[in-house]
């Protein structure tokens, strides 16, 4: 499970919280975080010039999530600006494990740890991570430690 820290060189998507994410409590409701989560990886992919839909349909690739570790710290609430985190913690050879950190501010909220499955898109089988895909996502960040608060 990755730590709250302040790593170098992470991607970094701005979420803001609205009433849908809220529960009547104004609290974001727990299973909502997995949705900014899954955004946040869906553009950090993107910011690697990597697009699922094409390459499911040109290479019959799919990259789906496998597991999942995630640990709340704090929460959420209606109207925070939050800043999701992510970079590449572990790669094998049919799948990686992306680091994930929920931030408002300088208060870390959330921390997950999410393996991700290069699949044959058709059979939905494991299949290697193409040559242009590891090149694309890039070598695993080792943890950064920085912040005194923890």
């Amino acid at each position: 499970m990755p730590t709250c820290s302040a790593v170098e060189l992470v991607f970094s998507f701005p979420i803001r919280v609205y009433w849908e994410d809220t529960d009547a409590g104004g609290v974001v409701y727990h299973a909502q975080y997995l949705c900014f989560l899954e955004r946040a990886r869906t553009e950090w992919m993107r910011s690697r010039g990597v697009n699922q839909l094409e390459v499911r349909d040109r290479e019959d690739l799919a990259m789906v999530a496998k597991s999942m570790q995630v640990e709340f710290d704090r929460p959420a609430r209606l109207d925070d600006l939050l800043e999701a985190r992510t970079w590449l913690s572990e790669r094998g050879r049919a799948s990686f494990v992306l680091a994930q950190e929920l931030w408002r501010g300088d208060e870390c909220l959330l921390r997950a740890s999410v393996k991700v499955a290069c699949l044959h898109a058709g059979a939905f089988r494991p299949r290697a991570l193409p040559p242009w895909l590891v090149e694309a996502i890039g070598a695993p960040m080792e943890k950064v430690d920085g912040d005194a608060s923890r």
